[in-house]
């Protein structure tokens, strides 16, 4: 009766398998059934483990609701705990009745949207990651959720690419899908925009030169931030995904700055936007050791680790 939904059966189910309400009444009372929302029930009695109670979601949704948004997010392993809210997506014009701690969410390709075999039912990763940023708080928070994706090796960039393509109307659309380019240098000055805003001034560092030429045998190399006279430069990886033609471009560029006395530290998106005082501490750090007097300051920012004593070497 109950299929594959782990013991959640509806009234319906019960009616149609020649169960009467009489005897749902007395199976309720007994306590060998439970009672998860009204007309939705589990056949066991005890705990309801998650999964289960996740079905008991979509049950009572109806026809074509998938669990989406954070709730997808954590049965993909995108996010790494439940949200206090199950989220649930339903066709356009469905009007579930209310339940606590649901939130409801409506569309009109949800059955696109829907992964065709996982149970519970969910959307797909890439729709989860475009509803996500579509509903983030900030663009930083958007911006996380594609970069954990591609980190935890969820999807791919061509994927989301593809997945925000058919969506117009999603917030930061235009910042994100630069993120996700081929060519993705509207990503890079992203992202070195946000070193210099996130990292350099608020921590008082010096403010490093752009796209330095670096002499690499007749190649046109470029550091993205050099420290002229303190023999460091900094790296941004700014693109998703790295093809072996892109490492192997990284190796040369840092191989040529160690060859010229230099060092190199190389941050991504998970680093400047995730945690800039560390980054900040970490380049401070370098930089005294090579000379600098200054002294790194906390940008105010709760936790922030920078400060005066965060620059000793």
């Amino acid at each position: 009766m109950d299929g594959d939904r782990r013991g959640v059966v509806s009234r319906a189910d019960a009616l149609r398998a020649g169960i009467s309400d009489a005897v749902i009444r007395r199976r309720l009372a007994s306590g060998r059934w439970q009672r998860v929302f009204p007309g939705t029930f589990v056949t066991f009695s005890g705990p309801v483990p998650r999964e289960t109670y996740l079905d008991a979601v979509v049950l009572h949704a109806g026809a074509g609701a998938v669990l989406s948004h954070r709730t997808a997010a954590e049965l993909h392993g995108l996010a790494d705990e439940p949200a206090p809210l199950v989220h649930v997506t339903v066709p356009a014009g469905r009007r579930p009745r209310r339940a606590p701690g649901v939130a409801f969410h409506r569309s009109g390709r949800v059955e696109r949207a829907a992964h065709p075999a996982l149970r519970p039912p969910r959307t797909r990763v890439e729709d989860t990651v475009v509803d996500l940023a579509d509903t983030a708080a900030s663009l930083d928070e958007a911006i996380g959720w594609i970069t954990r994706a591609c980190g935890r090796r969820l999807t791919t960039v061509a994927r989301l690419r593809a997945a925000f393509a058919e969506r117009p109307r999603v917030r930061w659309r235009r910042r994100l899908q630069l993120l996700l380019s081929d060519e993705g240098d509207g990503c890079h000055s992203v992202l070195e925009a946000r070193y210099l805003t996130d990292v350099e001034r608020p921590h008082g560092l010096p403010i490093g030169l752009r796209q330095s030429p670096l002499a690499q045998g007749g190649a046109s190399e470029y550091a993205d931030v050099e420290y002229a006279g303190f023999g460091l430069v900094v790296e941004l990886d700014g693109r998703l995904a790295h093809p072996d033609e892109e490492r192997a471009r990284d190796r040369r560029r840092d191989n040529g700055a160690t060859e010229q006395g230099r060092r190199t530290l190389r941050y991504g998106w998970a680093e400047v936007v995730g945690d800039p005082c560390a980054v900040a501490v970490q380049v401070a750090r370098v930089l005294r050791a090579a000379g600098w007097r200054g002294e790194p300051r906390s940008c105010g920012r709760s936790g922030c680790t920078a400060g005066p004593e965060a620059g000793a070497s």
